[in-house]
């Protein structure tokens, strides 16, 4: 190609980032100096050439030009994977000039017949072009070329050719520049990663593959799908890590428009990374299309929730799932991540189904945990790191319970007592008899545990869950059932699959309160509203029986509950209403040690004369306590009874009587 009598721009490869890009301003701004003495009177060029032969000085030192970086730069890394032309990286750092100093966006600005601070296609020509063949190149370059095919250069504007506006890709010049920034629709994630408890995942027959093909760099799209987007994104970034790529986690807001495609290719490339791309989830029903980043010369992956991207295009897909990590993987996870607690790790993978990045998080949260207090680290402080780190997000229709209940506090039969330890004990020794002896192998579902709590309201239904969550160190989620329950047709699958996802990410018992109102009996079909409710019935069937946690039926009445749950549960509990012996140890364990007692208060007396339930006693305890603060008096017999009188009131029901010598109130 011809070009006007001028040196061309320096090859600067191997320079540092900046060091190129300030050199490549440098000789470009000595031609824009030339281009103004020829074209315009010397006194409207003196202060603007005074500029830019400043702004060329530095690329004229000797000293500068061999100073050499180690590290190849992001510009010399798109001229080899683009085969950028010497015209096309002439164009590439003339687009990018307003960027680098506010000098060169007013130079341009009077240069332009719009009056922007950008450079035209026309003054390209002025500067690149000494004959019409060279003019041919430059409209080649700008409309259909590399530049224009992957975005690099867009050319702005309705008016003629030469008239339009040069624009270089968003947020390119500082990434040129060796910043880490990205275009506004990205989202950088630089949060840890670790590879621990997902040495068999990587060597596996499905994942080896993938990984010898990220490092051969084919230009392939590796699809990685797993229960939610935020583990495929982390998958993703240890799939590429593994590979011996550099990956950067991407997380797009916007739709993956073809434009926004070639910006992140393009800046991708840049900076010599592999992109691992977390799309925006798809709107509705359905799933989304995997972008297919046409022309994208290396490997990257798309990462998504199982079932929300689709392949499409002729750049090859394939697929990796991620599923959840086995027993075995949670051994390794949790022996690396908490060295300190050798001895419970086997609890620890048996209690907490989590992702590496979420157990890597929670450990060093246990950490200061424990620092804060002085003391070793201990199974509570990464109980606790797990529950914060969890993320959950609760719908509307569940109430979140921090428990703090204790087995001392809970008053029930030494049966019933024996029967929620031997619950827990399914929980608890699932890496012997599940892992070690192969029990239930492959059956899905077979780490959940599902209990019927059936007794009237106030025997312990709900503070027995709150004391079993409270031994596992876990949250207590309780579904209400009246705003789960939709009137619109799917509605209510949908609510529940977020309520049984939500507690097995977080590893929560999940308390469903009068039950019977989800898990009753199904109905003989009459009208569309039976079929559908038969069908809400059959989708918790199916995904109670999926369900890896400790999920507890709460129901007054068992006789109401659908045979088919009763099957599918390993324990049933009957709560019987208190015997004296049960109502005496309520009533001393709702009236705190501190609380002055009268010398007239019989609790024996109490627990005889009045058969009440737990949650009945515990309302009148309370009660008896602030009549007492209003009289200020110790709690006397009277303010005991005068509260349980008030309590038979509230529910219904004749007063059985005063106790033998005392008044009517």
């Amino acid at each position: 190609m011809n070009r006007p009598d001028v040196a061309p721009i320096l090859d600067l490869r191997g320079w540092g980032a900046s060091e190129r890009l300030e050199l490549a301003a440098g000789e470009m701004a000595a031609r824009l100096a030339d281009l103004l003495d020829r074209a315009l009177p010397a006194d409207e060029v003196t202060p603007s050439r005074e500029f830019l032969l400043a702004m060329s000085a530095a690329s004229e030192d000797p000293a500068t030009r061999w100073r050499l970086a180690d590290e190849v730069n992001p510009l010399d890394r798109l001229v080899e994977r683009f085969g950028l032309s010497n015209l096309e990286v002439d164009l590439l750092v003339l687009a990018g000039l307003p960027d680098e100093h506010e000098g060169f966006a007013g130079i341009l600005r009077t240069l332009h017949p719009g009056g922007e601070p950008r450079p035209t296609a026309g003054l390209a020509a002025q500067l690149f072009c000494a004959d019409r063949r060279d003019r041919r190149e430059l409209r080649t370059a700008l409309q259909t070329g590399v530049l224009a095919r992957h975005g690099l250069v867009r050319l702005i504007g309705d008016g003629p050719f030469f008239e339009r506006t040069l624009h270089l890709a968003e947020s390119l010049w500082p990434a040129l520049h060796g910043l880490d920034v990205w275009p506004a629709a990205v989202q950088l994630r630089d949060d840890p990663l670790t590879d621990a408890g997902l040495t068999r995942w990587l060597t596996s027959e499905e994942v080896a593959p993938a990984l010898a093909a990220i490092g051969r760099d084919e230009p392939l799209t590796i699809l990685i799908t797993a229960e939610t987007d935020e583990t495929a994104l982390q998958r993703g970034a240890v799939l590429a890590s593994a590979a011996a790529a550099r990956p950067v986690r991407l997380v797009v807001s916007e739709p993956l428009t073809p434009e926004l495609q070639r910006l992140i290719a393009a800046h991708a490339i840049a900076r010599g990374v592999l992109p691992v791309i977390r799309p925006p989830a798809p709107e509705g029903p359905g799933n989304s299309m995997a972008p297919e980043f046409p022309g994208y010369p290396g490997a990257l992956l798309i990462c998504g929730r199982f079932g929300s991207i689709a392949s499409r295009g002729e750049r090859p897909v394939v697929e990796i799932r991620a599923e959840r990590l086995s027993p075995t993987e949670r051994h390794e996870l949790w022996s690396v991540t908490v060295p300190e607690l050798a001895d419970d790790v086997p609890a620890l993978a048996a209690r907490y189904t989590v992702e590496p990045e979420t157990a890597l998080a929670a450990a060093e949260d246990a950490r200061a945990i424990a620092r804060l207090y002085e003391r070793p680290l201990e199974l509570r402080d990464v109980a606790h790191g797990v529950r914060t780190r969890a993320g959950l997000a609760i719908s509307s229709g569940v109430r979140l319970i921090r428990p703090t209940a204790r087995w001392a506090q809970l008053v029930l039969p030494d049966r019933r007592m024996a029967q929620l330890r031997e619950a827990l004990d399914r929980l608890v020794h699932q890496p012997r008899v599940l892992d070690q002896w192969g029990f239930l192998a492959g059956r899905p579902g077979a780490r959940g545990v599902r209990l019927l709590f059936a007794g009237a309201s106030g025997t312990g239904k709900t503070f027995s869950s709150e004391v079993m969550a409270a031994e596992l160190g876990v949250d207590l989620l309780l579904v209400d059932i009246s705003r789960v329950v939709s009137k619109w047709i799917g509605e209510t699958e949908k609510n529940l699959a977020e309520v049984f996802d939500v507690a097995e990410r977080a590893q929560a018992v999940l308390l469903f309160d009068e039950a019977d109102a989800l898990f009753g009996r199904r109905t003989e079909v009459a009208d569309a509203h039976d079929r559908y409710a038969n069908l809400e019935t059959a989708f918790l069937l199916s995904r109670l029986e999926r369900f890896e946690g400790l999920a507890i039926l709460a129901t007054n009445l068992r006789q109401n509950i659908d045979p088919a749950f009763t099957r599918r549960l390993e324990f049933v509990l009957d709560f019987e209403e208190p015997g004296r012996a049960e109502r005496l140890a309520l009533w001393q364990t709702h009236i705190p040690s501190g609380a002055p007692i009268a010398d007239d208060v019989d609790l024996r007396d109490l627990a005889s004369l009045y058969a009440v339930v737990g949650g009945f006693i515990r309302n009148a305890a309370v009660s008896a306590g602030f009549y007492a603060a209003a009289d200020g008096s110790p709690i006397s017999r009277t303010h005991l009874v005068r509260a349980i009188r008030r309590e038979y009131e509230k529910s219904g029901r004749a007063f059985p009587g005063y106790p033998a010598g005392m008044a009517a109130l």
